[in-house]
């Protein structure tokens, strides 16, 4: 049974890779792996010799021995699991458990910035960049792009920047070199952050890296990561000049915009300083950032009814009026179902021992800074999401082990060496219509040379 577990993740993360091709979204082949690698485990329950207890770390003592039922006497204390069904419903629990937080916490994030985007609050950052150079204005997108995705996560960084280069840069081939430059700074930005992307978040709300030292650890590194590759970049063709006046598109503006925006970033900001503070999961922190952010929209679209109300307003108007329920609309929720499939198939191969073991052996024939060196490099063509999560079965450190940084680091800046290796990089690929080889012709390169740069200077001050 083991054989066909690992054959579905195979097969599944085959077809998500091959999502273009074969015109299947991959939240299709993400959701039935995981629920035919549970029924995998279901079935084949009473073969297995071995368990994974994700709570110790561990492999289960005995658990071959164990019978497949156990009969509870009503009122006796258990102490853990007593049967082999009791590990799996216990280990399934705990693991989505741990999955939801990650969910609602990223539904948290989305929300809020979709709330900003509601007031056109980012149309402030647009009005505040006048340049008409094209090298001044890569560094600027850079930089931008560098701290807005520690922020509001490297996918809307590079989904806010790109909408607003194209208001900036009306040549549709100068504005792909800048969106390829802005998945680089993005993803680099996104590394050195416990919020700037789905692999840091993971590490992060796993107890696997506090966020103050993933920030000592990694700013550097990341910094380099996306410095390096700017300035080549702004010694190319592409970048030499200065761009043609056009003139300038007025956008529909919100006296409230600047107002919203300051609010919703220092409201994500806000959260890891309240996980700090009350030790409560992360997701709650951001469930309050949420409340008052929504709360403040509310207040100033002066709506008669919450953000859960269906009912029509009196004049006519309807819930979709309330930019809280219009923002909650517009999240990505095809990305947040294939998160859930992806760690829950990983938590199903995890649960076997199948990761434990596997990482056993990699310590045992490997380096481990090689292996991660190359684990990063594979990130550019397995997705980051599971490759994060089969990792922290693998390494058993403690928190804030160097390990779980330079994880951070190269699950988090490796996939900009290819347009299909990061969030950030496929949805630029498809606002700006790149194609995959012209990226891997003009951007990659600039991308190995500042994910290697980053590397060594991880490893160089260790």
């Amino acid at each position: 049974m083991e054989i066909f577990i690992v054959s579905v993740f195979v097969l599944g993360y085959l077809a998500i890779t091959l999502e273009h091709t074969l015109k299947i979204d991959k939240l299709v082949p993400a959701l039935l792996m995981m629920a035919l690698a549970w029924a995998g485990i279901a079935f084949g329950l009473d073969s297995f010799p071995n368990w994974f207890d994700s709570h110790a770390g561990s492999m289960v003592d005995g658990f071959k021995d164990l019978p497949m039922h156990a009969d509870h006497v009503k009122g006796a204390i258990q102490h853990g699991p007593a049967s082999k069904s009791d590990w799996m419903e216990s280990t399934l629990l705990h693991h989505f458990g741990k999955t939801c937080e990650i969910l609602m916490f990223l539904v948290g994030a989305m929300t809020i910035v979709e709330i900003i985007d509601h007031f056109n609050g980012f149309n402030t950052i647009k009005r505040i960049i006048k340049t008409r150079k094209k090298s001044l204005l890569l560094w600027i997108v850079c930089i931008l792009g560098f701290i807005l995705s520690a922020i509001i996560d490297n996918l809307t960084a590079t989904i806010v920047l790109i909408t607003i280069l194209r208001k900036l840069v009306k040549d549709g081939n100068l504005r792909m070199w800048y969106a390829g430059m802005i998945i680089v700074a993005a993803n680099a930005g996104g590394a050195w952050s416990p919020i700037g992307d789905v692999t840091t978040t993971m590490l992060w709300m796993g107890n696997k890296v506090t966020a103050m030292q993933l920030i000592i650890k990694l700013l550097l590194p990341s910094l380099v990561c996306m410095i390096v590759p700017t300035v080549i970049a702004s010694f190319l063709p592409a970048f030499k000049g200065n761009m043609a006046a056009d003139e300038d598109d007025e956008d529909e503006t919100s006296p409230h915009g600047t107002k919203m925006l300051v609010l919703g970033l220092l409201m994500i900001v806000f959260v890891p300083i309240f996980k700090t503070v009350t030790h409560l999961p992360p997701y709650v922190g951001m469930m309050l950032s949420l409340s008052i952010v929504a709360l403040v929209a509310e207040f100033i679209s002066s709506r008669e009814f919450s953000m859960t109300s269906v009912a029509e307003h009196e004049n006519g108007g309807s819930h979709h009026s309330s930019p809280t329920f219009g923002a909650l609309s517009k999240i990505e929720m095809p990305s947040i179902l294939f998160f859930l499939g992806i760690l829950m198939t990983v938590a199903a191969m995890e649960s076997l021992g199948l990761i434990f073991n596997f990482g056993q052996d990699v310590n045992k024939a490997l380096n481990t800074d090689i292996f991660i060196t190359l684990l990063g490099a594979g990130s550019a063509v397995i997705d980051n999401v599971p490759l994060v999560a089969a990792s922290m079965g693998m390494f058993q450190h403690e928190i804030d082990h160097e390990t779980w940084h330079f994880i951070a680091y190269a699950a988090g800046t490796g996939g900009s060496m290819l347009i299909i290796g990061s969030a950030a990089g496929v949805v630029a690929m498809g606002m700006e219509k790149i194609s995959f080889f012209w990226y891997l012709k003009k951007i990659s390169l600039l991308a190995l040379v500042g994910y290697l740069a980053g590397v060594a200077v991880f490893l160089l001050f260790k």
